[in-house]
């Protein structure tokens, strides 16, 4: 046998017929105008970026919400991590991948959120994938919002609990399909706590009434209100006032918390010890990087030392929202940073923010199979680090460029 490298042979190619079918289904979508083309950022994240090919650009596209992406004190903690903590595990948690900065990041969470312990994952991904088959087996119903996120999606996939789905935000749903499955041992109610591509929050004090009624746990993925909603960004419990009432959290460093990468599950004690014996995206996972631990307890830090931020965040929304609607928009209504625009088709939604790009404004057009079919729209999300020249620029070019397409 020649290995490949020891002689003239080349490796053998993938198989030609997949790459014909893959080949002809991409140029369908850049026939159709659908086909996604990432963009290259040429330093940090923050409300203007360096985009390869464009220059300056007012970002309107990402999940920084509080703007500590780039906070000194937040990067300084990144690269003191490195430098004490090394590159990264290189093992999972209950090998030899737990550092002291995981235990100080997962107290400090729990301390964050108000509930007993928390467990740290690579990614809120990965923590909802995580969750559910643990703790529900076939005896169990688990009852889930049909628009949740594909990362819940996913996780319920996993789960052999019997699975249910109520219409998206709609109480009586659930409540028939609680009725429904009187006879479960456990029922888990699954929703996410601002929806990320309409920017709803989801009506948490019916959910957890019912969930009372019926002897229901609640799990909220809070990945979007994390740093977000509340007067001090602890989300859409503080939004609500309702400390310590919802069961199991998920969320997410990799949005207002400094864009680290990593995610969490915030419960119980007994919840969270189990969860770390029997979690497979905990078990066969290495752990989070030490130095994206470092930076999220920094931005956490930075958070309760500056609830301004939170305000900041809501005013510059509350402007936006005015003055998009001003222009002859209609955003999905909200309260959130998030502020989509119903455009209708794919390829016309990714026009517009093809056009925007040219005029120094990046948003993304988003449509199937991220939304349904028809409700292609742009994404607007605002952050507290935006100041209102930026978005003072950004709405000139959505009036130009939606006046030009007919949008408006």
């Amino acid at each position: 046998m020649v290995l490949y490298g020891e002689g003239d042979m080349e490796p053998a190619a993938v198989n030609a017929g997949l790459n014909r079918r893959l080949s002809a289904a991409l140029d369908d979508m850049e026939s159709g105008g659908v086909l996604k083309k990432l963009q290259h950022i040429l330093g940090q994240q923050g409300p203007v970026v360096e985009l390869e090919g464009y220059g300056p650009t007012v970002n309107l596209c990402s999940n920084n919400y509080l703007g500590l992406c780039n906070r000194p004190e937040v990067v300084e903690a990144v690269r003191d991590g490195a430098a004490k903590y090394g590159a990264g595990t290189s093992s999972v948690r209950f090998i030899c991948g737990t550092f002291d900065i995981h235990r100080a990041l997962e107290d400090r969470i729990a301390d964050f959120l108000e509930t007993e312990a928390a467990l740290t994952f690579t990614s809120c991904w990965n923590a909802n994938e995580g969750l559910f088959a643990p703790l529900l087996g076939p005896e169990d119903a688990l009852i889930s919002d049909e628009l949740n996120h594909a990362s819940i999606i996913d996780g319920v996939r996993l789960c052999k609990a019997d699975r249910h789905i109520y219409r998206h935000m709609d109480v009586g749903s659930l409540e028939d399909v609680l009725k429904q499955t009187s006879g479960a041992r456990h029922r888990l109610v699954v929703t996410d706590g601002v929806f990320s591509m309409e920017g709803e929050i989801a009506p948490l004090p019916d959910i957890r009434g019912l969930c009372d009624r019926y002897d229901a746990i609640l799990a909220v993925d809070d990945s979007h209100a994390t740093g977000v909603l509340g007067d001090t960004g602890r989300g859409t419990p503080e939004h609500f006032g309702m400390h310590g009432e919802i069961d199991i959290i998920t969320s997410t460093l990799g949005k207002a918390l400094g864009g680290m990468a990593g995610g969490f599950i915030a419960s119980s004690r007994a919840v969270i010890d189990y969860l770390t014996q029997r979690s497979r995206t905990q078990l066969f996972t290495n752990a989070i990087a030490p130095h994206s631990a470092s930076g999220a307890l920094a931005a956490i830090d930075v958070l309760e030392s500056h609830p301004e931020l939170v305000g900041r965040l809501r005013d510059n929304t509350a402007y936006f929202r005015r003055e998009l609607t001003a222009l002859g928009y209609a955003p999905i209504e909200g309260d959130t940073p998030i502020v989509p625009v119903i455009i209708g088709e794919t390829a016309a939604a990714i026009e517009l923010s093809t056009r925007l790009l040219d005029e120094g404004v990046f948003v993304i057009g988003f449509g199937f199979p991220v939304v349904p079919h028809g409700e292609a729209r742009i994404r607007c999300q605002i952050s507290a680090g935006h100041d209102t020249a930026q978005l003072d620029l950004a709405l000139a070019a959505l009036q130009k460029v939606g006046s030009s397409l007919g949008v408006i």
